[in-house]
């Protein structure tokens, strides 16, 4: 079956080569990745930042494993914002995760590798509950993961984001205490993350999203006015491709519910 369409037309998404290339470290801030070398790879990421999630995914995986990071993108991204069957999302999030510990096999030094692997189970345990997750050891998972990105690429700031969330989730599924004993969960390390990652990446918007979250859950009620800042200041961001503007429009709609 078909993936949905993304749901916005700005032809501001759509880079040729030469201007993806000219964007590429402001579009990447957040995951570090390097531009690609193969044309084909570089078509592949057009699609991905013009919102073609299905194409993009489709031509990554045409390349091999050195596709993988476009499609596994492409796919998060489009299972996070726009799949509305909750069994088919959790299983491109599967699917995802299984390329991922393919490539972990094949490319241990491969940033990407372990960074959507995360993310893909990150987004799996939210889709199941994190308590139910945290049972099947999925946490562990992610949080290895989430270090072996930084370890490799100490400047990935999507990576960051994901730790200030793990720690944020636990806390607040488990309580401080637990959190912290068993899964070496902590409020002020979770808070560093958020923080981190912003400094890495100051345009991010879902950097922000997922921080006012992560307030909440470790501060509750008393952060709710920092947390409502930092949804304005996402929603206020310029979106220069369709991932960027699906996070925006998240932040629009959560100001507004």
């Amino acid at each position: 079956m078909a993936w949905s369409k993304f749901p916005y037309s700005d032809d501001a998404y759509t880079y040729t080569a030469a201007s993806l290339k000219k964007a590429w470290a402001r579009l990447h801030a957040g995951d570090a990745e390097p531009f690609p070398k193969d044309a084909a790879l570089v078509e592949a990421w057009i699609a991905f930042h013009a919102g073609e999630f299905e194409k993009a995914a489709k031509l990554g995986l045409e390349q091999g494993m050195d596709g993988y990071a476009v499609a596994n993108k492409a796919t998060g991204i489009y299972a996070n914002y726009l799949e509305k069957s909750e069994k088919k999302k959790l299983a491109l999030f599967e699917e995802v995760a299984q390329r991922c510990e393919e490539q972990q096999k094949e490319q241990p030094k491969n940033p990407a590798a372990w960074y959507w692997h995360a993310y893909a189970l990150g987004r799996y345990a939210q889709g199941i509950s994190i308590v139910k997750a945290l049972s099947q050891g999925i946490g562990n998972k992610v949080k290895h993961s989430l270090d072996m990105t930084i370890k490799l690429a100490p400047k990935h700031a999507d990576a960051h984001i994901g730790l200030g969330t793990y720690h944020a989730e636990i806390i607040d599924k488990v309580g401080a205490m637990i959190g912290g004993l068993t899964y070496g969960a902590k409020k002020e390390e979770g808070i560093k993350f958020f923080k981190a990652a912003l400094k890495l990446n100051p345009d991010s918007a879902i950097g922000r999203i997922e921080y006012a979250n992560g307030l909440v859950m470790l501060e509750g009620k008393k952060k709710m006015d920092e947390a409502v800042k930092l949804y304005e200041e996402a929603a206020a961001c310029e979106a220069k491709d369709a991932m960027e503007r699906l996070d925006v429009e998240l932040a629009k709609e959560e100001l507004e519910d």
